[in-house]
């Protein structure tokens, strides 16, 4: 009966092919389903040409960096360096005056401290008066000895003619006395003949006193070497006063304290009021110019030459692009310069590469206002011939 249903094969069939579908798969089935799967889970090409296409750019990379910098040589232990000046006063004192603070820019002139004056000051007050004493004793001296020129020889000369005189006194009382003796006491009275050797006696007494005057005046260019001697010695007095002078006005000046070039105040160790010590380090001042020290090693200094270009990158200012040149490099290396050099010629060497300082010099790129502080980090890239 039930093949004679209409479409009973269909319906006959059916539960059979629901098994077969609901059903697991058979052998043959799950075979071709692992292959499509495998199919699937396979890699292609498109990987390797990715891999060889990220080789094929780093290589060109690695070749392009090789190119371009193959003539360059840098360094990261470089740093800016400049011109830092000691400021110390010269003379002791109390501060009575300061004009800067810490940073401040100077110019080249200004009065930055001023120490109290009055004790230099006085000071230059004594050695001027002192000065005038001296060139008072001098000019005496100069007229001095214009007198003893004139008159030591006009004195020989009269102390020569006061002798020739006595000696005609003396010759005209030895030959009274002698008149006066040979006549006899009958002739002649005793007090006549006693008067008569007196004149000669005392005749014999002034030829010998004009004798000593004579030989005491013969030293007339004796006289005149003495007079001209003081001179000089009074000369030389005003010399060590105008000498002295001179100091006590330098040490007055050093009292100002004034910048020695255009500048920034830098490590200030001064206040108003402060008692300073000649030669006590106050402050430093930092000069404008500024310009890199590399120190480079010793195997990147083949081709390096001075006027070489340089690109200098500073740390602080990452947008900042310094443009330079070699200037020189240093007759030595750090180590040699250092406090306590090594010692090489010992049992414990170690072979290490050393460094040698490069002076590179900024050419443009800086503010002149406002260069870079000393000391910052910077990246300098020398381009070589």
């Amino acid at each position: 009966m039930a093949d004679e249903r209409p479409g009973g094969d269909r319906a006959t069939e059916s539960p059979d092919k629901k098994e077969t579908s609901g059903g697991p798969p058979s052998g043959g089935d799950t075979s071709t389903a692992g292959e499509r799967a495998g199919e699937r889970r396979r890699p292609g090409r498109r990987p390797l040409f990715v891999l060889a296409g990220i080789v094929a750019v780093l290589a060109i990379g690695a070749g392009w960096y090789f190119l371009s910098t193959r003539n360059q040589e840098t360094t990261d232990d470089a740093f800016t360096d400049g011109n830092a000046v000691t400021i110390a006063p010269q003379v002791s004192g109390y501060v009575v005056e300061l004009n800067v603070n810490d940073n401040t820019r100077v110019k080249k002139g200004d009065l930055m401290v001023k120490i109290d004056p009055r004790i230099f000051i006085a000071a230059r007050d004594q050695a001027a008066a002192t000065l005038a004493v001296t060139r008072a004793q001098a000019e005496n001296a100069r007229i001095n000895l214009q007198v003893v020129q004139a008159t030591a020889p006009a004195q020989l000369a009269a102390a020569q003619a006061q002798l020739e005189g006595a000696l005609a006194n003396k010759d005209l009382a030895d030959t009274e006395a002698r008149r006066q003796t040979s006549a006899g006491p009958r002739a002649t009275p005793q007090t006549a003949i006693d008067m008569a050797l007196a004149n000669a006696r005392s005749s014999a007494a002034t030829v010998a006193f004009d004798q000593a005057q004579v030989q005491i005046n013969q030293l007339v260019q004796q006289n005149i070497d003495l007079a001209k001697a003081q001179v000089e010695q009074l000369e030389a007095q005003v010399k060590v006063a105008q000498a002295q002078l001179e100091q006590a006005e330098v040490n007055l000046s050093y009292t100002e304290l004034r910048a020695p070039q255009d500048g920034w105040v830098t490590r200030r160790n001064v206040n108003l009021g402060t008692y300073l010590e000649a030669g006590q380090q106050i402050f430093s001042l930092v000069t404008p110019e500024v310009w890199v020290t590399a120190n480079f090693k010793e195997t990147q200094l083949d081709r390096m030459r001075p006027g070489q270009p340089v690109e200098i990158e500073v740390d602080a200012y990452p947008d900042l692009v310094l443009r330079g040149h070699v200037d020189s490099l240093q007759m030595g290396s750090g180590s040699v310069f250092s406090m306590f050099p090594a010692e090489n010629a010992t049992g414990n060497f170690v072979h290490i590469v050393q460094r040698v300082p490069v002076k590179i010099v900024i050419d443009s790129g800086l503010d002149p206002n406002l260069p870079p502080p000393l000391g910052l980090s910077v990246r300098p890239t020398v381009e070589l011939e």
